[in-house]
């Protein structure tokens, strides 16, 4: 029988296959013992954190904005910018203010409104007014025509119960002004009508100060009301009140005190300037 290989070259061949495997297990020792851990192959895991992110697959509920409790706030008062307080009248039945905006003076009770700001009080020496729900409070000026810059509060030492006096608002003034030739008699029930319905008083006259120079030399009448007893005690339009009884009216406090006591008076003198002239006015009261 023929052999396919020869004996000899079969030999050479597990020879050679025997000294490569004894290579590779050297090769194997060796990198156990020796080599670094490093390489494609032998790199260790180094522990790093994956790459990925949290994601919550269901939708987040919209947030509650929590409710903030309002905190209590006072009700704001403010200044009234241009507009200026002169004088001011506080009975238990009146109120009454002279305020000046844009140089312009004007008389107001209570109710009354200004450029939009409506009278609400007046204290000794201050005035409130509101608009647009807020509270605006002005002092009185100092030194601007009043001798006394602080108005006390004027009591009404002929105060009546609230029946009378809401029945007397709601009536009509009695009584007439009578020209006796040179001499006009005033009723007296007019006297008390007015002197406890201040209101009715500027809705028949208007009166603004005048000055001369700084100071008040008197009071304007800016307006008459026809028919009224005002017209009727012969008054008119830009004469300027200069005295009433020998007392000059030179500021706001002669003038609210004449007011006060206006009915005590038995008889009255009236010195007016019309046409650069004084004229003398004299009244009965009766």
């Amino acid at each position: 029988m023929k052999h396919l290989f020869k004996q000899e070259s079969l030999k050479k061949l597990i020879d050679i296959l025997l000294l490569l495997l004894i290579i590779k297990l050297l090769w194997f020792a060796v990198g156990i013992l020796w080599l670094p851990s490093s390489g494609v192959n032998n790199a260790k895991e180094v522990g790093a954190k994956p790459l990925y992110y949290r994601a919550k697959l269901t939708p987040n509920k919209a947030a509650v904005p929590t409710k903030k409790t309002p905190v209590a706030t006072a009700k704001r008062e403010e200044s009234m910018a241009g507009i200026l307080l002169l004088a001011v009248y506080s009975a238990s039945d009146a109120t009454v203010v002279t305020v000046e905006h844009n140089k312009k003076t004007k008389v107001l009770t209570k109710g009354d409104s200004i450029n939009g700001f409506i009278l609400e009080s007046a204290g000794n020496n201050f005035a409130k007014f509101s608009k647009n729900s807020k509270t605006y409070k002005i002092s009185l000026l100092k030194g601007k025509g009043n001798k006394d810059s602080s108005i006390k509060d004027i009591s009404d030492t002929n105060s009546s119960s609230p029946e009378m006096k809401s029945s007397e608002a709601l009536s009509r003034p009695e009584g007439e002004i009578v020209d006796a030739g040179g001499v006009k008699i005033i009723d007296k029930s007019l006297l008390d009508h007015y002197a406890k319905n201040m209101d009715d008083i500027y809705k028949n006259i208007g009166i603004a100060e005048s000055r001369k120079g700084k100071d008040i030399n008197g009071f304007k009448i800016t307006f008459v009301r026809k028919d009224s007893h005002f017209a009727k005690l012969g008054v008119k339009r830009g004469d300027i009140l200069k005295s009433i009884n020998g007392q000059e009216i030179n500021s706001y406090n002669v003038a609210f005190d004449i007011y006060k006591n206006i009915q005590s008076v038995q008889n009255l003198t009236l010195v007016i300037e019309r046409d650069k002239e004084e004229v003398e006015l004299e009244y009965e009261i009766n």
